[in-house]
């Protein structure tokens, strides 16, 4: 890991690089730490030793949790606008965080770990659709 802050190297991305916000790498970082901390009382009702990787997919879970716990209704809206429409988007920041010492990886972690974990609108839309009745049809008046 270098020297510099996580917010030096994310300004510094955000420089390279405008596909994601900057706050989009803040809240990446939120949900890694909400995601470990799952990940270790998971892990403690299973006991298995020391704690554990947090993989691609159960990263991008987390992620999905933490926005909607986060954001509710809005998470869909606040990620998109961040420039995050899919979860391979989230691969994509962790891998440039690695490249800029701020993340580590294990040598079984792929970008591809992050592909098509899941559809952003099925995770972030519809657990708040409602479901409308049909519109009721009135009858002209006669007369």
């Amino acid at each position: 890991m270098d020297g510099r802050s996580f917010q030096e190297a994310v300004e510094s991305i955000c420089a390279r690089d405008a596909r994601y916000a900057a706050e989009a790498y803040y809240f990446l970082r939120e949900a890694l730490d909400y995601t470990g901390k799952a990940v270790q009382r998971e892990q403690h009702r299973r006991p298995a030793g020391g704690p554990r990787h947090v993989t691609g997919a159960e990263l991008c879970h987390g992620i999905r949790e933490y926005a909607l716990q986060e954001f509710g209704p809005l998470a869909f809206l606040v990620l998109t606008t961040w420039g995050l429409h899919k979860t391979e988007d989230f691969g994509e920041m962790v891998y440039t965080l690695i490249a800029a010492g701020k993340l580590g990886a294990s040598e079984n972690d792929k970008k591809s770990d992050f592909a098509a974990v899941y559809d952003f609108e099925e995770a972030f839309v519809q657990p708040y659709a409602v479901d409308e009745p049909p519109p009721t049809r009135k009858r002209p008046r006669r007369g």
